[in-house]
């Protein structure tokens, strides 16, 4: 794949003074670790090299990605900020439970940091997983302010191995993040490497004939889309980073044959899936944005944005793997190496084929994959989910009445019991008729059990969201009292996003209950993948099984598709609910208020 520069080229940043650059070929630096309870984290600009152009990026304590933060459950931690910045800044702390006032967005929990200000951060740590911390403040997540958190249990691991290791994912561009933006808005397919060409067409009328051809084009062309929009930013600007090093130097971890070693995977990346493998070794999937799930064993999983998997990993021979994180476009990917020798490499796989988009990921059931929500697609020597996932997902799979309806908020009587998704059907606002809605999905389904587009079928087993199951009981059995269905919309062409076809600048807050136990419906309208982050409140994902619903923070909802999960309403104040796509934000956003009876 050429680009106009090429990805695989460059030199890593490193937490060094401003001016200060390393050339690739020196080792590693270990990540900076910072441990204990009371932290003092100072943004600041720091040039960097990794293409061969210094740029000039945004760092905590001089480093990229920012330090790896250790905290141990039921402490209480102290965090002072300061800014050093021309422009206002913050950090959230994304997938802590916590109080709104330190959940760190500027304009809902506090005003944001000013140049030369400092903000003390104050909490209670309640919870123990892996997690991460960025920046809500304009660009500057793209920018470089992202780090991991990593929060020891308060009790003996469950899952306890003899390394640990962090492995933050994120995408980096030497074009300043506003320049990207604006062209998006001007022309919304030009970073796209992938767009078909005369060779397709004839391979198209070779595989499928003339006729079949002429009106599958025909039906692209008549919604204005194409079947290869799988990303928005690609490889053509985006240098895929792994902890902070190129794909030409790559991270390094050590290991020891026989030991376990824990891989921390964190997406920090602004707008990039990434699928995930170590070839020829398997990993075993122990917990999910934090939280731990009942051990399943995969070759590969997709994670989008924000969203994180701990895996645990036992090499058995004295050899180097590769770590392999390509991004779910084919444009590019991150690299490294788990190796008992630092002079092993291990040889880096050929990227898979780009993916073609379906019938399914339009929201249409004629086409062969995700049709119903129990097929699966795990590829050869696939494990079935369990019966009681089964029944769940033949349920969530049966169609629904489309009749347009102007009220989002079911009624009691149509809400399906708690873990098995809505029985109530999909309906379309009167609001998503206009310029910013291009496309509504005509039979969104529950496709719980498909990996999604390009790895459907490919021979590896890929880890779906039909595979979590909570290794505790469900903390809140309740079944919920209403049910809010919300459409993720947008325009790809003038590349306008929203909820409902509302953009966030005229929406009005979406209100909870406090103490209230509700469900969410999310009904993907677009041909993107869209991670949906609520903070402050766990997002608990039907997958079939009422007594183990898996706890998330961050829920993709696939092109084409419809997804549940229940809100316990324990947070009382202002939170944010939003895309975690960077250029996705602005417009997909909505406030949740949540306040008692006759609260605001």
């Amino acid at each position: 794949m050429i680009s106009r520069r090429r990805f695989v080229c460059g030199m890593a940043a490193l937490p060094l003074a401003p001016g200060v650059l390393r050339a690739a070929s020196v080792p590693n630096p270990p990540p900076l670790v910072l441990r204990g309870n009371r932290f003092d984290l100072g943004i600041d600009y720091q040039r960097v090299n990794f293409t061969g152009q210094e740029r000039l990026a945004t760092s905590v304590n001089g480093s990229l990605p920012a330090p790896i933060l250790r905290w141990r459950e039921g402490e209480r931690v102290t965090l002072r900020v300061t800014n050093r910045l021309a422009e206002d800044t913050s950090i959230h702390w994304h997938g802590l439970i916590l109080p709104a006032a330190m959940d760190g967005v500027p304009g809902l929990s506090f005003p944001g940091i000013r140049p030369g200000e400092t903000f003390e951060y104050a909490f209670d740590v309640r919870q123990s997983g892996t997690y991460w911390y960025h920046s809500h403040s304009g660009f500057q997540e793209q920018t470089g302010l992202y780090g991991a958190i990593v929060i020891d249990p308060r009790e003996p691991d469950a899952d306890p191995a003899d390394r640990d290791y962090v492995v933050v994912l994120s995408d980096w561009s030497d074009d300043d993040p506003a320049k990207v933006f604006a062209t998006l808005k001007k022309a919304s397919h030009y970073y796209n490497v992938n767009p078909r060409t005369a060779g397709d067409l004839w391979r198209d009328i070779r595989d499928k004939g003339a006729a079949a051809t002429w009106s599958e084009r025909a039906m692209w062309n008549r919604m204005r889309m194409s079947d290869r929009d799988i990303a928005d930013v690609t490889g053509y600007t985006y240098t895929f980073l792994m902890n902070g090093q190129t794909p030409a130097q790559g991270w390094t971890g050590l290991f020891k044959r026989g030991e376990k070693v824990r891989l921390r995977f964190i997406n920090a990346a602004a707008m990039t899936f990434f699928d995930v493998r170590i070839p020829g070794l398997s990993m075993t999937v122990v917990a999910a944005d934090g939280q731990a799930i009942e051990p399943v064993t995969v070759d590969e999983f997709r994670f989008g944005p924000a969203e994180t998997y701990d895996v645990i990993v036992s090499p058995a021979d004295d050899r180097a793997w590769s770590l392999f994180a390509q991004a779910v476009d084919r444009s590019g990917y991150a690299r490294g190496t788990l190796t008992p020798d630092p002079s092993l490499t291990a040889e880096v796989p050929a990227l898979d084929p780009f993916p073609v988009l379906t019938h399914a990921d339009m929201g249409m059931t004629h086409d062969a994959h995700g049709s119903h929500g129990d097929h699966q697609h795990h590829g050869a020597g696939a494990a079935a989910p369990s019966a009681d996932a089964r029944a769940g997902h033949g349920a969530m799979g049966r169609n629904v009445d489309h009749s347009a309806h102007a009220d989002h908020a079911m009624a009691a009587p149509r809400l399906g019991r708690a873990g098995h998704g809505s029985d109530a059907p999909v309906v379309h606002a009167p609001s998503e008729r206009g310029p910013g809605v291009e496309m509504r999905a005509p039979d969104p389904q529950y496709r719980l059990a498909d990996p999604g587009a390009g790895l459907r079928d490919n021979g590896r087993r890929v880890l779906t969201y039909a595979d979590l199951r909570n290794r505790h009981p469900t903390p809140d059995p309740r079944e919920p009292g209403r049910e809010i269905q919300l459409h993720l919309t947008g325009n790809m062409a003038r590349y306008m996003w929203s909820f409902d076809g509302i953009p966030y600048a005229h929406a009005e807050p979406l209100r909870f209950r406090l103490g209230e136990r509700l469900r969410i419906t999310l009904v993907n309208d677009t041909m993107m993948h869209h991670p949906i982050h609520l903070h402050g409140m766990w997002s608990d994902l039907e997958t079939g099984d009422g007594a183990r619903i898996p706890r998330k923070h961050t829920v993709t909802v696939q092109p084409g598709a419809r997804i549940s999960y229940l809100v316990t309403a324990d947070a009382p104040g202002k939170w944010a609910y939003h895309c975690h796509l960077l250029y996705h934000m602005g417009g997909m956003f909505r406030e949740v208020h949540v306040a008692g009876e006759g609260g605001s």
